[in-house]
């Protein structure tokens, strides 16, 4: 299983990557096809599939065009088994800071996310 760490952390950097950049084709390598994202931060639950929030993603201009400092980090790291794990991490976009449980799995020799559920904080900017 120690293996699959720095697998996982390249993965990890690279959505942070795909956040930062507003990139979804880099997201689309980490994100599963059928993975999910859900929030209930605003008091409802938000859900997403990735053909609805890549679109979100695309409108939104990237921390990196507005030369955002980038905050992002894994806080945690879990190994389940030598297919599954989950990651605690963190991440600014804008005023909203993010904490990210992203629940991977390892398919066709490759980790990906296949859910995400996250809070945000509103920053003081």
């Amino acid at each position: 299983m120690d293996t699959a760490y720095p697998d996982i952390i390249a993965m990890l950097n690279q959505y942070f990557d795909g956040i930062h950049h507003s990139d979804t084709s880099i997201l689309a390598r980490v994100f599963h096809p059928e993975a999910h994202y859900y929030c209930a931060t605003e008091g409802h639950l938000l859900h997403l599939d990735m053909q609805q929030y890549f679109p979100v993603v695309d409108k939104r201009p990237s921390p990196a065009s507005k030369n955002e400092k980038r905050r992002d980090r894994i806080v945690s790291l879990e190994i389940a088994g030598p297919v599954t794990a989950f990651a605690r991490v963190e991440c600014a976009i804008a005023n909203k800071f993010f904490t990210d449980f992203l629940t991977l799995v390892k398919l066709d020799g490759r980790w990906q996310i296949v859910s995400k559920v996250f809070h945000f904080e509103l920053m003081d900017t």
